[in-house]
């Protein structure tokens, strides 16, 4: 009876909590935040009444400089994520966190001033500072905020997730072969012997 129930298969982790899914999940939305920095946050018609039809489009990159560098930090923490060990992880987490709250924080502030947000981009136009103009937010604010948002979540999963990735490295892989009598190959083998230890 006990040899029947070793040879059960372990639990399966949930969907939600594999590395696979948790990863790209991250990274995906990391590059979605990144992806609307390259499009039109802002709306600037230079004349505003309208004898002229200038007009000026402000990118996020421009009217929020801060997202895309939050946006490449948690990528590369999403990344980092799916080779880190438990207490690495956390850290990823917290970064990861800190950038989705920068985020969010700084799209929401264009959202709230638009103006103000688009002030530096119609002095490099007119060459005036403090000029009037007629501003209007497009939608890629909000969606920087929603992508944001659920990055923050993928944060919060990562360390609870985390506890369900058994195993981190090949070293690890080969050795739980080695422990179950699973059929070991040359590259196991080699791994072995570079930590010290007889494969045979």
């Amino acid at each position: 009876m006990s040899a029947s129930a070793s040879a059960l298969p372990a639990k399966a982790s949930p969907r939600w909590a594999r590395k696979s899914t948790l990863v790209l999940a991250a990274v995906v939305l990391a590059l979605a935040v990144f992806g609307t920095t390259t499009q039109t946050w802002i709306e600037v018609q230079l004349d505003p009444t309208g004898v002229s039809n200038s007009n000026l489009h402000v990118p996020g990159n421009k009217a929020a400089t801060a997202v895309t560098a939050l946006a490449l930090v948690a990528l590369a923490g999403g990344l980092a994520a799916s080779i880190a060990g438990r207490i690495a992880r956390w850290i990823i987490a917290v970064i990861i966190a800190l950038s989705a709250a920068g985020i969010i924080l700084a799209a929401a502030t264009v959202l709230a001033d638009p103006l103000g947000a688009a002030r530096g981009a119609i002095a490099a136009a007119t060459g005036v500072a403090g000029g009037q103009a007629s501003v209007a937010a497009t939608a890629f604010p909000v969606a920087a905020i929603v992508a944001g948002a659920l990055l923050a979540v993928c944060a919060v999963v990562l360390p609870v997730a985390g506890r369900y990735w058994k195993t981190r490295t090949k070293y690890d892989a080969a050795a739980k072969r080695l422990q179950t009598g699973e059929p070991v190959d040359e590259i196991d083998s080699w791994d072995s012997l570079s930590r010290g230890e007889d494969p045979t």
